[in-house]
């Protein structure tokens, strides 16, 4: 996927004219990879826009993350939230694009249609208490946290509940916090 992103910008050269229709093998060229690579991450030339806009437009949360001394996984995941809330202003728009995009896509075969960079980031943050909850729990709490952290929780808080963005925050916050909590008291499960 990152190459992928990368090769748009060589894409539009004059030497290489963008051609709607021969979109995939001018990426897939670009990024050397297969176009079958391509098909499976960007199914359609709309996706692969977006979702390398968002990227570029993508806050820097894993530089948040580095700065946090912290070991803390609560610590760590108010970074996270906020490092993103920072940036919904700039980011939302596109993130409404992608979403619709992801459910009138096909289904996707052999992986999620999207949202490697919310795991990576929930799973830097989580690092430090891995170990304790051991590889299933932690990738529950991996996904629990998915359904909190991003574009469409921000937006059912405020589109459908009517908060403001700061209050939306909040609402996250705890709950990620409330998740974090009972994944560590409920102690660590045989794998």
């Amino acid at each position: 996927r990152r190459r992928c992103h990368r090769s748009t910008g060589r894409l539009r050269t004059p030497a290489t004219p963008w051609r709607r229709q021969r979109w995939p093998c001018a990426c897939a060229a670009a990024a050397d990879v297969s176009r079958r690579t391509i098909y499976t991450h960007f199914p359609t030339l709309d996706q692969l826009l977006l979702d390398a806009a968002a990227g570029a437009m993508s806050i820097d949360v894993h530089g948040a993350l580095a700065t946090v001394s912290d070991a803390d996984a609560q610590t760590r995941i108010r970074v996270l939230i906020s490092a993103i809330a920072d940036g919904l202003t700039q980011t939302l728009p596109i993130g409404r694009k992608l979403i619709k995009l992801t459910v009138d896509a096909p289904a996707a075969s052999g992986g999620p249609k999207r949202g490697y960079r919310r795991v990576g980031w929930i799973e830097q943050a989580l690092q430090p208490i891995q170990a304790q909850l051991g590889r299933r729990r932690f990738d529950e709490l991996v996904s629990a946290l998915s359904c909190l952290i991003g574009w469409e929780a921000f937006i059912v808080l405020t589109d459908v509940r009517g908060l403001t963005p700061g209050q939306a925050r909040a609402i996250i916050t705890t709950s990620a916090l409330a998740l974090i909590d009972a994944a560590l008291a409920s102690g660590t499960a045989p794998e």
